[in-house]
């Protein structure tokens, strides 16, 4: 056996075939998310960086819509029968090149496996020039994990599977992680010594570890963090194995200077990015391609979705989702800011406002109850509260304009499409359905009529009606 010595000729394979059952769903168990990705990207995320001359990830139930989530990051082989991880590993070595003399195998559905873990292994096998390494955890609870079964000197014997185990083998804690680096020529030979004598009918992989320690072969086992081999197999396990990502997620942002007051309850997507000196209240969620600047305070009680937030900018109790807010804003509290926003540097939006597709100007204000759509507001503008634009007609939707330091009075309709011009102010009640010109004032108003002593009038026709 010789040693690999470049990581070039490294091939990994992902097994990413399972049906997953007990997740109880029409989606692919790999293709369930956590924190904003899916559990194969998230392994994926951790492979890449190993510099791995070929990916192969092994697809089989909902191989089409796995292979086009995958995309070009991996090539993708079918396992048309479920015939267990060995078989699997059968299948990805067919095609592979020969120059590929190392191989790395991991499943897809084990999300929180480091890089550092993968080298480690990598290197253990290397170093010892063993047949393989393979990556094993103590665990509290070891239920549905094989178990490592070791000898007098503690050496490794074999490798368990539950259904197949007695009742003093599933007592051990020590599980195997289904994480190994083959030397390839020794896998393939292994590979083709497998039988599916087992309760499953199944060509286990580990079956491969039995026939190198029977053949007087070396295998390494380099020991991991128990959470690193949380394997997904059902909903609890995807929310656990959620909680230990966004531990994980906000240590880092933690680290680079952000502050979070209940880190516990504070969900933030993979890849979103925060600012230092921003301060991020509880029941925060900042999901997707998200960007939090410097010196901002978030929430409590807030969803950011897609949006770009300036420095120094205050948001809570909002919903933003595809937008984008510049420096020294305000939002909230109770405002809903949807797809398509523009919100100016020093802009106040206040409560129970919702704007949609709309500019607003630097220094503008739309302080509370009002919806602006499909609306262009200039610089410095006030809109008054109670204040909305009539942009749909149930069949299009159509601007409103309104200018630079325009007033519009509260409780004024704008009728689109339609201009309110610089400096132009609009009377409180008004429904506005022509263009204002600047410096002027619209006003649509009907004549107001009091009717005196009505209240006396009132009493007395009821008096006679009965």
């Amino acid at each position: 056996m010789n040693k690999t010595s470049e990581n070039n000729n490294l091939a990994v394979i992902i097994l990413a075939a399972g049906l997953g059952k007990r997740m109880k769903s029409e989606l692919p168990k790999v293709l369930h998310g956590v924190c904003g990705r899916t559990l194969v990207e998230l392994v994926l995320d951790q492979v890449e960086g190993l510099g791995a001359g070929e990916v192969l990830v092994v697809v089989g139930h909902g191989s089409e819509e796995v292979s086009k989530a995958v995309g070009d990051r991996a090539r993708c082989v079918v396992q048309s029968e479920p015939k267990g991880t060995g078989h699997a590993v059968i299948v990805a070595l067919e095609g592979l090149d020969s120059r590929f003399d190392e191989v790395l195998v991991l499943p897809g559905d084990s999300p929180l496996i480091r890089r550092p873990t993968l080298q480690s292994l990598l290197e253990e096998r290397r170093t010892r020039d063993a047949a393989a390494s393979m990556l094993t955890v103590e665990m509290d609870d070891p239920a549905g994990y094989g178990r490592v079964i070791r000898d007098d000197d503690d050496g490794l014997t074999k490798i368990v599977e539950e259904a197949d185990a007695s009742e003093e083998e599933r007592a051990l804690r020590e599980v195997n992680a289904c994480t190994y680096a083959f030397e390839r020529e020794a896998l393939e030979k292994a590979l083709g010594s497998l039988t599916a004598d087992n309760t499953q009918g199944e060509y286990y992989l580990t079956g491969v570890v039995e026939e190198f320690v029977a053949g007087g072969q070396s295998v390494a086992t380099v020991p991991g963090v128990s959470e690193e081999a949380l394997g997904i197999n059902d909903r609890e396990q995807l929310a656990a194995a959620g909680a230990v990502v966004r531990r994980r997620i906000n240590h880092e942002l933690m680290l680079k200077g952000v502050t979070m007051l209940d880190p516990e309850r504070t969900y933030v997507d993979w890849g979103v990015e925060v600012g230092r000196d921003t301060t991020i209240m509880p029941l925060v969620f900042l999901t997707g391609q998200t960007k939090i600047g410097t010196g901002c305070s978030v929430g409590p009680c807030t969803r950011i979705s897609d949006s770009v937030i300036g420095d120094r900018c205050g948001v809570e109790f909002s919903w933003l989702d595809g937008c984008n807010v510049a420096d020294d804003a305000n939002v909230g509290p109770y405002s809903r800011l949807r797809p398509g926003c523009e919100i100016g540097a020093g802009c106040k939006i206040g409560s129970f406002v919702e704007i949609k597709n709309t500019v607003v100007g630097n220094g503008s204000k739309v302080p509370h109850l009002s919806y602006m759509g499909d609306a262009i507001i200039g610089e410095d503008a006030n809109v008054g509260a109670g204040s909305i634009t009539c942009n749909y007609d149930g069949e299009a939707k159509y601007k409103t304009e309104i200018g630079d330091r325009a007033f519009i009075g509260s409780d004024t309709m704008l009728i689109a499409p339609v201009r309110v011009g610089d400096d132009a102010t609009t009377g409180a009640g008004s429904s506005i359905y022509e263009d204002i010109p600047d410096g002027s004032l619209g006003i649509e108003r009907c004549e107001q009529k009091n009717v005196l002593n009505w209240r006396e009038k009132r009493k007395k026709e009821r008096g006679k009606s009965k």
